[in-house]
């Protein structure tokens, strides 16, 4: 259950404390009457004794979607800034994303969370203040009822088809390919709008941010969740267990065989375009028909609590398996799920997701569909 949003007036009360926190005994922060009933509240900052002081205009705020800051916050601070150069607009809200942070840092404006992402710039009196607090949304942390999240199975569909099919898109076409139902999908359409990650002109999708939509994807999700995978070894290492692969022809209902059911991710999916380092754990989806413990038994591998080289994964959705390739009769997922994978994978993955999408930006001709991708039905097996 969502908490309940929390009170203009308490969020003022708990930012500007927080504010005084930070700022320490020797400041005083001091609220002033708010004529203009634009901003929230008119915050007074000096130090002791100190003459010179700078005013903040208080926005607080239950929620920062980008598109609130490109469409509201930044024409209110440039009006500001015409009207009087020294007084400065603050940001208070529970929580603050990062791209929200991004773009307020990016046009001058301050900000403050209450899971303590903080950044304050005065030139006079000189005040500099930069903290990092929570990542993720805290589960504390209030949302709009009607907000769908890019959490989620259904969700992983659609960022899959827009980062993988170049614009335009219409809601219909995205519904009709990725099965999910038409509301759903506009519902999230809505959201990845307000987080600036796609433009519409009327009701057709227009342009895309397909890096930022992926890596905002993958920090609303987590690769190795509790007993979604398994670890394992490989008797005669990882470069002998991808030659056996190929070679397994053991059929399972509907003429499936062992390897259309597997599919390498990870590390060794993007090092196929990207390469970081040299090796790591090979990670394997493992689909329908078979589960992991079948598998492993099919690939000869022995199960280990510490020092895993192989993990064999539960498919989640037969979606990460689509624009798949074969390679030496290998199945690698598609660049955009190896991305999205890394990015959200422990250790050293982040970085390889990161240079994956550097390849990825620099190469869009190598790994991006076609048009007419979009009405294709998923893969089902």
């Amino acid at each position: 259950m969502e908490a309940p949003l929390i009170r203009e007036a308490h969020l003022l009360e708990q930012g500007i404390q927080a504010l005084s926190d930070l700022l320490g005994p020797e400041w005083q922060v001091t609220q002033r009457p708010n004529k203009t009933k634009v901003f929230d509240a008119a915050l007074e900052v000096k130090a002791e004794g100190d003459s010179v002081f700078t005013q903040l205009l208080v926005e607080a705020t239950q929620a920062v979607p980008p598109r609130f800051v490109m469409d509201q916050l930044v024409p209110k601070v440039q009006l500001l800034r015409e009207v009087n150069h020294y007084t400065n607009l603050l940001v208070i809200a529970p929580w603050i994303s990062s791209q929200a942070r991004e773009l307020l840092r990016q046009n001058g404006i301050a900000y403050l969370d209450l899971t303590g992402n903080v950044d304050i710039r005065v030139p006079r009196p000189a005040i500099i203040i930069r903290t990092v607090g929570a990542p993720k949304a805290p589960r504390s942390a209030p949302r709009k009822a009607s907000r769908t999240t890019l959490a989620g199975v259904k969700a992983g569909r659609l960022v899959r088809l827009l980062a993988d099919v170049p614009p335009p898109h219409r809601a219909t076409d995205l519904h009709r390919t990725s099965t999910l139902s038409l509301p759903y999908v506009s519902r999230l359409l809505d959201t990845l709008e307000d987080q600036l990650l796609i433009r519409r002109k009327g009701r057709i999708i227009t342009d895309v941010d397909w890096a930022q939509l992926l890596r905002t994807r993958a920090r609303e999700t987590s690769l190795l969740t509790p007993g979604s995978y398994q670890g394992f070894l490989a008797p005669n290492g990882v470069p002998a267990l991808l030659q056996q692969i190929p070679r397994l022809k053991t059929e399972y209902l509907g003429g499936v065989t062992v390897s259309e059911v597997l599919s390498v991710t990870g590390s060794y999916a993007a090092q196929r375009f990207a390469r970081v380092a040299v090796g790591g754990q090979l990670m394997l989806y493992v689909g329908p028909w078979l589960n992991i413990d079948e598998a492993a038994d099919e690939l000869g591998l022995l199960p280990v609590a510490e020092g895993a080289d192989v993990l064999l994964l539960n498919e989640p959705d037969s979606f990460v398996r689509r624009r798949s390739e074969f390679v030496d009769g290998v199945q690698y997922v598609a660049p955009s799920q190896a991305v999205l994978d890394c990015l959200a994978g422990p250790g050293r993955m982040p970085a390889e997701g990161e240079a994956l999408l550097y390849f990825m930006e620099a190469h869009p001709e190598e790994w991006r569909a076609s048009k007419k991708d979009v009405g294709t039905p998923p893969v089902e097996h």
